[in-house]
């Protein structure tokens, strides 16, 4: 096996968030779904940028957030995803870095611009995304960089990769580099409609090629077509070694062979933005199993970090994630 240089390698699509407050008028007025993502094309992500008002601006994508969040506990992390050379990718490249993510992706100097999520949050919290997805879909095998894979601990991927054939084929490179030197294989199923879209092929891939999965109630449901929960988990836990399911409010659930360990939500005095909490759920589960913590104690972790990223805008986490950790005695 080769020397291990990061815990978690994350790979996923590489995009810059743009994150608003909005009313649900707004909503209405665009004709958008409280709750849903969609993909929009280079003028509508204009229009509603000049509709939206103030913003923020920050690197965002779903296993960004994770390899972000993994940094934060003080993680060894490194990231995947492909950006063009433009003004959005430079801070994109920046953002991650300044957190202490490692990541070299090579940018595309020509083709579409860097992707751009406009991430709409209401007064309930709630966040509706409109995404562009422009240069990340373009991650290819040649994106993998198998010395990385290799001396990563677990390699963690994200379901959305699997809607291009060629951003696919890399994910099922990362996998089996992953597997081949011995380590582990993780995945996140993104949306319940990511599931849906890809439930036969994701099904295969799990019973085949993956450790570790992440999915939230919704869709894990999906995933086995019941609207029975425990239904489902009791499918997962027999296709799976470890499956993390989060239940918002409710907390989460981990399964592993005939362990079964339910973990309360941690505590939040106001849900600001729940963006990135799963993404830091993952974030959090991870530095744990990578630190050879009991998955109870793993899971905790998790909670720990979701609570802090929905208690403020944005998907990145604004306090140091190890100290906070160590202040309430999970590390």
């Amino acid at each position: 096996m080769s020397p291990t240089r990061f815990d978690v390698l994350s790979i996923g699509n590489a995009i810059v968030d743009v994150l608003a407050r909005v009313d649900d008028r707004f909503l209405e007025r665009h004709q958008l779904a409280k709750g849903m993502m969609r993909l929009i094309d280079e003028e509508t992500a204009e229009e509603l940028f000049a509709d939206m008002g103030p913003a923020t601006v920050i690197s965002g994508g779903s296993a960004g957030n994770t390899a972000a969040g993994i940094a934060s506990f003080g993680g060894r992390s490194a990231y995947f995803g492909k950006i063009k050379q433009d003004q959005m990718g430079e801070l994109f490249g920046h953002d991650l870095r300044a957190q202490g993510v490692h990541f070299e992706s090579v940018r595309a100097i020509v083709g579409p611009a860097t992707a751009r999520s406009f991430i709409l949050v209401t007064p309930d919290g709630e966040r509706t995304m409109n995404t562009y997805l422009g240069a990340c879909v373009n991650l290819t095998v040649d994106d993998i960089d198998s010395a990385v894979v290799e001396s990563a601990k677990v390699t963690y991927m994200e379901g959305y990769l699997w809607d291009r054939p060629e951003a696919k084929e890399a994910f099922k490179r990362a996998a089996a580099v992953s597997r081949k030197a011995g380590r582990q294989t993780s995945i996140t199923l993104s949306d319940s409609f990511c599931v849906e879209r890809h439930r036969d092929s994701f099904l295969d891939l799990i019973r085949s090629g993956i450790d570790i999965v992440f999915a939230n109630e919704s869709e894990i449901k999906s995933l086995y077509q019941t609207q029975n929960f425990d239904g489902a988990m009791q499918a997962i836990r027999k296709d799976c070694p470890i499956a993390v399911l989060t239940r918002s409010e409710a907390g989460c659930v981990v399964v592993r062979g005939e362990e079964v360990h339910a973990i309360p939500a941690y505590p939040v005095s106001k849900v600001v933005d729940v963006t990135g909490a799963g993404d830091l759920f993952a974030a959090g589960f991870l530095h744990g199993l990578t630190h050879g913590l009991k998955l109870a104690h793993c899971a905790q972790l998790g909670a720990l970090a979701a609570a802090e990223v929905i208690s403020h805008i944005g998907a990145r986490p604004e306090v140091n994630l190890r100290a906070h950790a160590k202040a309430v005695g999970l590390l």
